[in-house]
């Protein structure tokens, strides 16, 4: 799992996430936009293990420490706090799954971190319901309760949610940025 400061591009998603750990305003929802393949899955695990990283507070740093026990289990993708939301039917996120695996798990208080994050991957394929049953929770939110809701189209999810939402849009990384990157850091040449 990539570092937040080890992703290219999209600066200024980065440096809103790192200004909002270091101010500790953590928003209680994201709406993460752009294409398929643009980062967004990744972007949120780096922010996710930043936020359940239990070193960086004794650290006082910005980023995760990578050997404390919430590290360690971001890495293997199993830290019981970080919740990725799944769905059965391959085009359509119902309200059933929204209810149970976000509606009513929030209100568990976390586990082991400090936070309990949920990760919808696809949300655009959330039905009205359940974009409605998502909202109550968006508007009494649990103090460390905090919602990736990562799209591909923003226009797919209702006003309501919209403005219940801190919006990133994510921009595509230059091709000279990969092609440095790739030469300098993975040494493969440039033909």
């Amino acid at each position: 799992m990539a570092e937040l400061n080890e992703i290219l591009g999209n600066e200024r998603i980065k440096e809103h996430f790192i200004t909002a750990v270091r101010h500790k305003k953590i928003s209680h929802a994201y709406i993460m936009e752009g294409d398929k393949g643009s980062g967004k899955k990744m972007l949120a695990e780096a922010f996710a293990k930043i936020l359940q990283c239990e070193g960086r507070e004794i650290t006082g740093l910005v980023e995760s420490c990578g050997k404390c026990e919430s590290c360690i289990q971001m890495e293997h993708h199993d830290h019981p706090d970080v919740i990725w939301v799944s769905h059965e039917k391959p085009n359509v996120i119902s309200v059933e799954d929204i209810r149970t695996q976000i509606n009513n798990d929030m209100a568990i208080k976390p586990y082991s971190g400090k936070w309990k994050i949920y990760i919808v991957n696809e949300a655009e394929k959330m039905t009205v319901q359940a974009q409605n049953a998502l909202l109550k929770t968006l508007e009494e939110p649990p103090e460390y309760g905090v919602i990736l809701l990562l799209v591909s189209n923003v226009n797919a999810l209702l006003p309501t949610i919209l403005s219940r939402c801190v919006q990133l849009n994510m921009k595509p990384v230059r091709d000279a940025q990969v092609k440095d990157y790739l030469m300098k850091t993975m040494q493969i040449p440039d033909y």
